[in-house]
């Protein structure tokens, strides 16, 4: 399979790029690498798609959002999560779905705060609730075409281990990639995978 992957510099994305090992896998990231694009920039990821061409799938796993309490949220931190990690999938979809060859499939990055409340959250789980809402129905509009699919990590154990946090609470993130790989190679269409449990949620 061609497999374009973006975000393939990051933590799980470099994962996703090894355990993709034997197809032919396009990375791509905001600053390094043959191919650049920002999700952030619909224009840029035309370019992106124009340049590459058909594809049998595509994964996302960038973007980002602001963690803080709802006291301290900004009008520009709530602008900042729902522009990068919400609506910049989303660019991601609509603009790739029609780069994908009949029966592809284009993979996005939400996360376990869309279901699991924690404080300082509430920017990162509405916009991992809002991609996953949005998939479940996009799936339906394209359903023999495209199949569109979200993997939901948990706290990842590289990612704690940065912040000073045990990792002992979060998933490796090679483990994480192996949800990628199921999802890409598999016939799921409006799924939200959990990566710790292989299994829709």
């Amino acid at each position: 399979m061609k497999v374009i992957v973006i975000g393939a510099t990051g933590t799980i994305g470099a994962e996703i790029v090894t355990a993709l090992a034997g197809h032919e896998v396009i990375t791509v990231s905001r600053s390094a690498g043959e191919y650049r694009a920002d999700i952030q920039d619909k224009a840029s990821l035309e370019k992106l798609f124009a340049a590459i061409g058909e594809v049998d799938a595509i994964v996302s796993a960038a973007g980002g959002g602001a963690f803080k309490p709802i006291t301290e949220l900004s009008d520009e931190d709530y602008a900042f999560s729902l522009g990068y990690k919400l609506m910049g999938q989303i660019n991601v979809i609509r603009t790739g779905m029609k780069y994908v060859r009949p029966g592809g499939s284009i993979t996005v990055t939400s996360g376990t705060l869309a279901r699991v409340a924690m404080p300082a959250a509430a920017a990162i789980g509405m916009i991992n609730a809002g991609l996953e809402g949005f998939v479940r129905s996009a799936a339906l509009d394209l359903k023999g075409k495209v199949r569109l699919n979200v993997v939901s990590p948990p706290w990842v154990a590289e990612t704690l281990s940065g912040m000073g946090q045990d990792p002992a609470g979060g998933q490796k993130a090679a483990d994480v990639a192996k949800a990628y790989v199921k999802v890409i190679t598999g016939t799921a269409t409006g799924q939200i995978i959990d990566s710790q449990t292989g299994k829709a949620v």
